[in-house]
């Protein structure tokens, strides 16, 4: 078990090495209150001595009595009471004896002190750490040298003083300045009186270097998996290398090791995942998982990488994952290939394939591999034109599906006629030139080609006055815009679909040339596109209080080319209205909304508000809504109970499934060092398949967390979530690499 105590370390690294520069002090009598200059170790760092009363007792003896002082480079040494041996070159500083550096203090009765060798010992040690208000105490402190000191029996805890809730306990600290490694032996955490963690010996870094020991241990629980618990073990292999051995014990399902490899040079790095559960007890088989992302500089502004993605069956992270996030995944990638750019001018070739795990109550087509794909772009500006040149060659592979290669070659020129903030006008022109080459499980297709010019004009303008409402003093715009679509009709029945779907009718969508996402299908299009936003912005800041947009799109002719349905309007499509805002302080709005004006209903909507009156209390409220396919609610919160308790959770219901797709339910408690969090999650992982996770965890501010983690859960989950505990990285029992 291995730890940190990285601010303890860097206190004593900056404290005990430069106490000990103190320096010889000069046998010169001076008067009372008058401050006396002695050289240090240092020659040029002089240490300034004040005191009530300074007497030569005897020839070798000098003694200070009475606010005693030693100030040198920026750190200070006080007592009631001091004597120096000027031949010995010995310091016995008593009563209230303080050292302290950069806010921070170490205190005690007694310090014996050698200003030749650095070396001495204060009785009852007491420090405070300014950065983190921490603090903690010893019986004895022993300075061997500049590099070399130790505690024995050492307290260190996160508390306010006179809050002991959780403390370190250690027999002996010794630390080691010169190789940067410290040794804590008998050492335990306890927490409310209760020791709960303990390890004989551990050894850890006193600065950021990486250091090779066990992890803080993780339990949870799963409803596939039953309680579990992961022990990790990092190893530090090299400056440019490490792992992690995680093994995870499943009550249901037996032991699966999971292991992690990174390595990092100065042109290429990666990651390794190599999880495997040699027998699962509930599947009766073996399960496993391997990933691999490498990236890889070869020459200047060439780079190539892979990534690569293999589970063992279709069930393994419905039944082994412990989020939403990792039971969604359909696709796995698989894709191997070499970027580069060079001045304007970049390109790509890559092959990429899936392994797509099915879900046996609803299942899906696999999608094409790509083997290979070539790309080659640039744009570039003569004079105020503006040329773009994009191309690409895909050879499609599928197993059961239609396969074949498209060759596509994009030119295209824009020209501002008019470029002014307030006002624009640019028209473009583009070729699209499609080649298809058919391949195999092939019938009926021939090959073919598809030449296509696109036409459109693009302009705006901007008004803006200055306006009050609602008590205050705003900027108000008004910014109309217009974009023109001329593109011929091709008949295309007749071309494959290898990546082309229709894309989802948006304000991003409604300002392109083309209605399909992919080079297989090219919309017919003789439209206009009308839309207008209003801003309010706040005249003191420019700060956007309200957003409102509206626009809708005319076409002179019906588009005839389609892949979903046929739009059925002569010249009107769905009517677009968005508004979003920070309405005060604390309220937020965000919505879209889509009308169908032939059918007189709504055809989609998004509605979204928040509310935040202060960090640690927040109400997200949400609802969305597609016609024929969606209706979700979706509401979130963490809000206090009390001055401790926080609740926190989030439901997600489908309402046209009639169930529950996400569910969190949560307590948190925070004290002045440490926190507690209590989260239980439910969520869907196939269409009849749902999982549920417990996550408790105990956190002891910068020191360590103990238990399950659900702060990413939680900060994915609940828009606006804050944690309240103060910055904590878990320092201790776990390093960053």
């Amino acid at each position: 078990m291995r730890f940190c105590l990285k601010s303890l370390c860097f206190f004593l690294l900056c404290h005990f090495a430069h106490y000990s520069y103190a320096g010889e002090y000069v046998p010169e009598l001076r008067a009372d209150n008058i401050p006396i200059t002695t050289p240090s170790a240092d020659k040029n760092e002089p240490a300034i001595i004040e005191a009530d009363s300074l007497t030569g007792k005897k020839e070798e003896q000098i003694e200070a009595i009475g606010n005693v002082t030693i100030r040198q480079g920026g750190q200070s040494i006080s007592a009631n009471h001091l004597l120096y041996q000027q031949d010995s070159q010995e310091l016995d500083a008593q009563g209230s004896v303080v050292l302290k550096r950069d806010g921070n203090t170490m205190s005690g009765p007694h310090l014996l002190f050698n200003l030749g060798n650095s070396a001495g010992t204060m009785e009852q040690p007491q420090f405070y750490l300014e950065g983190n208000n921490a603090h903690g105490s010893a019986e004895v402190l022993r300075i061997q040298d500049r590099e070399h000191y130790s505690f024995d029996n050492a307290t260190y805890t996160t508390c306010p003083v006179g809050n002991q809730d959780w403390q370190l306990n250690m027999g002996l600290l010794e630390l080691d300045q010169e190789r940067q490694i410290g040794v804590a032996r008998s050492a335990s955490v306890e927490f409310k009186s209760v020791p709960f963690l303990y390890t004989p010996w551990m050894d850890f870094p006193l600065n950021d270097q990486r250091k090779s020991g066990f992890l803080a241990p993780v339990f949870g629980g799963t409803s596939q998996g039953g309680a579990e618990v992961t022990l990790p073990y990092y190893w530090n292999i090299a400056a440019d290398q490490d792992a992690t051995f995680a093994p995870r014990i499943m009550r249901k399902r037996g032991l699966m090791l999971n292991n992690e490899y990174r390595y990092l040079s100065g042109n290429y790095g990666g990651e390794l995942h190599f999880d495997v559960l040699p027998y699962d007890a509930v599947s009766k088989s073996d399960r496993e998982r391997f990933a691999l992302k490498h990236n890889q500089v070869l020459a200047n502004g060439v780079n190539g990488y892979v990534n690569f993605n293999r589970v063992s069956d279709d069930a393994y992270f419905r039944d082994l994952a412990d989020a939403v996030n990792a039971t969604s995944q359909v696709n796995l990638l698989r894709e191997g290939g070499i970027n580069f750019n060079a001045g304007s001018w970049s390109g790509a070739a890559r092959v990429q394939r899936y392994q797509t795990l099915q879900d046996p109550a609803a299942v899906i087509v696999a999608p094409y591999a790509r083997l290979p794909q070539l790309t080659l772009n640039t744009q570039q500006s003569i004079s105020s034109a503006k040329f773009t040149f994009a191309s690409e060659f895909v050879s499609f592979s599928h197993p059961t599906a239609v396969n074949g290669s498209r060759l596509v070659i994009n030119p295209g020129v824009s020209y501002p006629l008019v470029d002014d903030p307030a006002f624009y006008i640019t028209p473009k022109v583009a070729l699209h030139s499609t080649e298809y080459t058919m391949g195999a499980n092939n019938t009926t297709m021939q090959d073919a080609s598809r030449f296509l010019p696109l036409y459109s004009v693009d302009s705006g303008i901007a008004f803006e006055r200055d306006t009050s409402m609602f008590g205050g003093d705003y900027l108000q715009t008004l910014e109309p815009r217009l974009f023109y679509v001329y593109v011929p009709y091709r008949n295309q029945d007749q071309l494959p679909n290898f990546d082309t779907a229709q894309a989802d009718f948006s304000f991003t969508q409604i300002f392109t040339e083309n209605r399909f996402i992919g080079s297989d299908r090219i919309g017919d299009a003789d439209q206009v596109t009308l839309a207008l936003t209003s801003r309010l912005l706040e005249s003191k800041n420019g700060m956007e209080r309200l957003n409102v947009t509206m626009g809708e799109r005319y076409s002179f002719n019906t588009p005839r080319v389609n892949l979903v349905t046929a739009t059925t309007s002569l010249n009107k499509s769905d009517i677009l209205l968005a508004a979003a805002g920070r309405l005060t302080d604390a309220w937020s709005l965000d919505s879209e909304f889509q009308f169908d004006p032939n059918q007189t209903h709504a055809q989609r909507y998004n509605i979204a508000a928040h509310y935040r009156p202060e960090p640690g209390k927040v109400f997200n409220m949400g609802y969305r809504f597609s016609r024929n396919a969606l209706r979700q609610a979706d509401v979130s919160s963490q809000w206090p109970l009390s001055s401790r308790w926080r609740a926190v959770g989030r439901w997600n219901y489908s309402l046209q499934d009639s169930r529950t797709l996400d569910a969190i339910a949560g307590l948190e408690y925070n004290q002045s060092c440490w926190a507690l969090r209590m989260v239980a999650q439910r969520f869907a992982t196939a269409t009849r398949q749902f999982n549920t996770g417990i996550s408790v965890q105990l956190e002891l501010n910068d020191f360590v967390k103990v238990g399950s983690d659900p702060l990413n859960l939680l900060k994915q989950s609940v828009p606006g979530y804050t944690k309240l505990n103060g910055k904590t990285t878990n320092k201790t029992l776990q390093t960053s690499p």
